[in-house]
C-alpha cells in the first residue's frame, strides 16, 4: 500500500530529529531522510561530489577522496553567498533522491526528515509538518559537545536556519524536546496513533 499522508519531520539542529525519527522507524514507519540522500548524492565517484570539489577545492576532500563535511562547513558558514552556491548544487539532487525513496515507501503514512523543510519554503512537499523544537540555549550546547566547536560557530549554524518562532508557526505538530529521551519516544508513540487515525481518514 503506497502512503497516502506525508509527515514533514524537521527541527533546528541538535533538536532530536534523529531520536524521533528512529522511533517512527521502530514503529513501522517508512522514514525517508534529507541527511541519508545527502550523504549518497555526495559518495565519491558521484556527480554530487564532483561539483562540490569543482566548485570549492580539493581542500573539502579527505586524502581518501571523500567529502571532508568539517572542512566544507567551515568553508560555507563563514559565507552566506557561498553557502547559497553550496545549496543550488544539493538540494535538487537530495530533493530527487528523496523523492524516488518516497515513492517506493509502503505503509498508511511515511516520515519525510527535512531539517530545512521551512527554510525550503515548499508545502506540495508534505500533508503536515511535524517540528521538534528545543530552546536555543540547549542547541547551542549540544551542537558545540556533539561537533567540538566554538561558540560563534554554533551561533552561525543556528542563523542560518529557520527561526524557533518561524518553525512553530509552520507546524501542524510540535514535539518539545526538554525532558528525557524516554519521554520523547512516548508522545512520538502518541503521535503514530494519531498519524495512523489520520491515513486511515484520508482513504475515505
Amino acid at each position: 500500500m503506497k502512503p497516502r499522508l506525508r509527515i514533514g519531520l524537521t527541527g533546528g539542529i541538535a533538536s532530536g530529529k534523529s531520536t524521533v525519527a528512529q522511533r517512527f522507524q521502530e514503529l513501522g514507519v517508512p522514514v525517508v531522510d534529507a541527511d541519508e540522500s545527502a550523504r549518497l548524492v555526495v559518495a565519491p565517484g558521484t556527480p554530487g561530489l564532483e561539483q562540490i570539489s569543482h566548485r570549492f577545492g580539493a581542500e573539502v576532500l579527505t586524502a581518501t577522496g571523500e567529502l571532508d563535511r568539517r572542512a566544507l562547513r567551515n568553508v560555507v558558514f563563514a559565507d552566506s553567498s557561498l553557502r547559497r552556491e553550496l545549496e543550488s548544487i544539493l538540494h535538487p539532487l537530495i530533493r530527487t533522491d528523496m523523492e524516488q525513496r518516497a515513492a517506493a515507501a509502503q505503509g498508511p503514512y511515511l516520515i519525510m526528515a527535512i531539517p530545512l523543510l521551512i527554510e525550503g519554503r515548499d508545502p506540495k512537499r508534505v500533508d503536515r509538518v511535524l517540528v521538534v523544537d528545543v530552546p536555543e540555549d540547549v542547541q547551542l550546547q549540544r551542537v558545540m559537545s556533539r561537533d567540538g566547536g566554538e561558540l560563534t560557530q554554533a551561533r552561525a549554524i543556528l542563523a542560518a536556519q529557520a527561526s524557533r518562532e518561524n518553525r512553530i508557526k509552520a507546524a501542524d505538530d510540535v514535539l518539545l524536546n526538554e525532558g528525557s529521551v524516554s519521554e520523547l519516544r512516548q508522545a512520538v508513540d502518541a503521535l503514530h496513533q494519531r498519524y495512523l487515525r489520520l491515513a486511515a481518514e484520508a482513504k475515505c
